[in-house]
This record gives structure tokens, sequence and C-alpha cells, in this order.
């Protein structure tokens, strides 16, 4: 049994959802989206998703959230049986319209959809509260080949590839858990759409999609092909543009040229020279030597502050929008060794560098720096008090 199948308790009638594995033989279930408790593999039984039609069982709405509380709501969504010597309650209609209204009635047909733009989407659905299962969907006339993988920690972990045809949605590439919102991985997508016996070939498109919750939960709304209410993201905001023969065959021929390299430079006698031997034309004459320009002053060394701080929302002003977690750590660390030099060269007796707490991951690499400076006399916490761990006293000799 995997995340997001749906199971019933060998020990009641339950159903739900899991939504996570505990341990090699405990996993959490998500009860029909009231609450979750874990429950032993063992203790579990998978539920076919044909067994509701054979018993004329309305399907589970995992995307709806419950109401009721888990007092006055039976569990798995059945009905509470009739106390002893009480008769079960038989609806009016049932009662005046003959046996066939005593069937239960067929679920509501959901409401039109709005229509969705075209293009290509991640959507997140929602198969429990908290659990949520990640699907492509390809709203387009053209088939899409696709490559998922995951990026954590700058490091890219490959994990599906696969075929979609126009207006279809993938299987579940992979499960969320909300309550991991800030360990979530970026997801990255290679996508090259095709279509038989069309004139034009595509480029390939790389997208690159991370979560922040200042735009994550205002993203939910009607998913196209699916038809249910989803977070989602557009990956193709940018189509890739269409590639004639013509195009295809220019980029070829600039591919060789560039293997060939460069072609020698003429000097202006040989090109003279060249000019009079195809056109019959007079050299032209040959400009005086051009003075290089003297050389500008080099700019004077700015002394950093006393704190500087490096959080990437301070070194840039739109944050780590678009960057990998590598490149933002390269980013971090390059500043901070600008900052230590201009330091040193401005004669500064001690800086202060502010990289925050976090994972402890440019601490320890700006720590392994200054162990190494033979110009740091030494290096601390800096005032606990005021900035916790999340700071490095350095004094310079």
């Amino acid at each position: 049994m995997n995340v997001g199948d749906r199971v019933r308790l060998l020990t009641g009638t339950e159903e739900g959802i899991i939504t996570r594995v505990l341990d090699s033989e405990l996993v959490e279930v998500a009860i029909d989206n009231d609450f979750t408790i874990p429950v032993l593999l063992r203790e579990l039984v998978p539920v076919a998703a044909e067994e509701g039609q054979a018993f004329r069982r309305p399907a589970p709405e995992p995307t709806r959230p419950a109401t009721g509380s888990k007092k006055n709501k039976p569990l798995g969504g059945q009905a509470k049986p009739p106390r002893p010597g009480v008769p079960a309650p038989t609806p009016a209609k049932a009662q005046s319209a003959g046996p066939s209204a005593a069937m239960p009635p067929r679920p509501a047909a959901p409401p039109t959809l709005p229509p969705a733009a075209k293009g290509l989407y991640l959507a997140l659905v929602h198969q429990a509260p908290e659990l949520l299962a990640l699907h492509l969907v390809n709203n387009t006339e053209s088939e899409v080949v696709y490559t998922y993988g995951e990026e954590r920690q700058g490091k890219y972990r490959a994990l599906a590839a696969d075929k979609l045809k126009a207006k279809a949605a993938s299987a579940p590439l992979a499960h969320l858990h909300l309550k991991d919102f800030e360990q979530w991985p970026a997801v990255v997508f290679q996508l090259l759409s095709f279509k038989l016996n069309s004139d034009a070939a595509y480029d390939l498109l790389t997208k690159r999609q991370s979560f922040k919750a200042s735009t994550f939960y205002t993203s939910r709304r009607p998913a196209p092909v699916i038809g249910k209410e989803a977070y989602l993201f557009q990956l193709d905001e940018r189509p890739a543009p269409a590639l004639n023969p013509e195009r295809l065959a220019q980029a070829e021929a600039s591919l060789e040229a560039a293997a060939a390299g460069p072609a020698p430079a003429l000097d202006a006698k040989q090109a003279n020279v060249l000019q009079q031997a195809l056109g019959g034309d007079k050299p032209a004459p040959v400009p005086a030597a051009i003075a290089p320009a003297p050389p500008k002053p080099a700019a004077a060394i700015v002394a950093p502050p006393h704190e500087f701080d490096l959080h990437i929302e301070a070194l840039r002003t739109e944050g780590a929008e678009g960057l990998s977690n590598t490149a933002m750590l390269r980013l971090q660390l390059d500043a901070f060794e600008d900052a230590l030099s201009r330091a040193l060269a401005t004669n500064m007796h001690e800086i202060i560098f502010i990289h925050g707490a976090g994972n402890g991951t440019l601490r320890k690499e700006i720590h392994r720096q200054l162990s190494r400076n033979k110009d740091i006399k030494f290096f601390e916490e800096a005032q606990k008090e005021k900035f916790g761990y999340g700071a490095t006293l350095v004094r310079l000799k």
C-alpha cells in the first residue's frame, strides 16, 4: 500500500486515505476528511474503486472539507444503525412514490467550470484535507513528452518520464503533505510538445517550480481537464517557439560554423588587397593607428558596514525568486568574501556577518573559510542576546 491509496480498517467500517508512511509497519490515515490517525499496516485492507459502483455508494469527495464534527458525524460516511425496537425512518418520497423511490438519489452533477486557457499546468489536487496529489495537465491540442524530477538542497533527482496525450492529465507523480509545506522540494519539468503530421517542431521547455505560502494558497481555482478545484500553476507562460525547416537549417549551419572555429581576422592592409583583387576598386586609405585610451583610475575601496547582512533578501531586491539553493548559497558566499576583503583592505578592526540560523550550511562554510584565513585573529558567536546563533563576530589583524 502506498500514499494516496484508499483503505478500510479491519477492526471497523471506517475508511480513509493513506496520507504518509510513518515507518515500515505504521502509516497515517485520514478518516474521510475528518481527522488523521496512525494505523498498523496489518490492520488495513485496500478498497477497490469499483466497490463503490457495485454497492451503489457515492464516491468519496476528498476535495470538499468536512463541515461536521467527529461527534455528530458517523465514521466513513455510513448511516447510523437504528436502535432496537425503533423502526428506521423512511423518506417521505419513498413512502408515497413506491418502491423505486427508495433507491439512493444520484449525486448532483458538478457545476459547469469556466473554460480554461490552453497550456500545460501543474495541478495539486486534494486527496485528503492534508494530502495533495501532483499531476501534469495537458490542456493543448498537441501531445507532450515530459520528464519529472525534484530538487532538494541543490541536488536534482529524476523520478518519472512519460508521454501525455492532448487534453489529458497524468497519474499522480508525487504526493505532498501540507504539514511538510516548508520542506517541499522544487519540482522540475522538461516538456517537449509534438503533433503528428505537423509542419513545425518545438523547442524543449524546462520549468522549475518552487512553492511559497504567499502565492500558493491564492492559486486555487478550477483545473482544466481534471474538472476539480486545484492549486494550479501554468508551466508554459512562454510557449516553446515553433521551428520551421528554414530555422532548423539556419541553426544547423550556425552550429557547424561554431565547430569550425572563428575565421582569422584580416588587418587593414590585407583587407585592402583583398578588396582590390575582388572588385578592382582603389584601396581604401589605411586609418592611422589610434592611441590607446589611458587607463581609468581604480575606484576607491569602500569599507563594508560593521554589521553585514547576508540574508538573500538583503542582497537581492527580488529575494530568492528564480534561484536554486546552490545558486543562493553561492551568491551569499560571494558577498561574504567581498565584504571580508574590503574590511581587510580598509583596516577595519572587526566586522559582524549576519547569516541567520537556518540549516547551518552558510554558517559552517563561513566558519570554514575564516579558520583558514591568516589575517583573522579569531571569530566567535556575536551577541547571542541580539542575534541568537545567527551572526558571527570576526576580529581582524
